[in-house]
């Protein structure tokens, strides 16, 4: 897992869950996720830092992949590829 910007994977779906606090981001993504199919990249965009902690709480707990995560002026993205 990176941590830098410089090559941003490419993404099979985006959610934008900017404004919004936990636990509405992480139940947003179990919604997301539902919807595509093992192996598609979802690109997440929060501003909650708590996703800093729950998004790869989320991944390791139903297996995905946090392909890279990055931080800039209070905004968090990650890159998840689905189990």
């Amino acid at each position: 897992m990176a941590d830098t910007t410089d090559a941003l994977p490419h993404h099979d779906t985006l959610l934008d869950t900017s404004g919004l606090y936990c636990p509405e981001p992480i139940m947003l993504m179990h919604n997301k996720v539902r919807d595509m199919r093992s192996g598609q990249v979802l690109k997440v965009i929060a501003t909650d830092p708590a996703t800093t902690r729950d998004v790869p709480k989320f991944c390791q707990f139903l297996g995905h992949e946090l392909v890279q995560q990055s931080e800039s002026a209070n905004s968090y993205v990650y890159f998840i590829r689905l189990a």
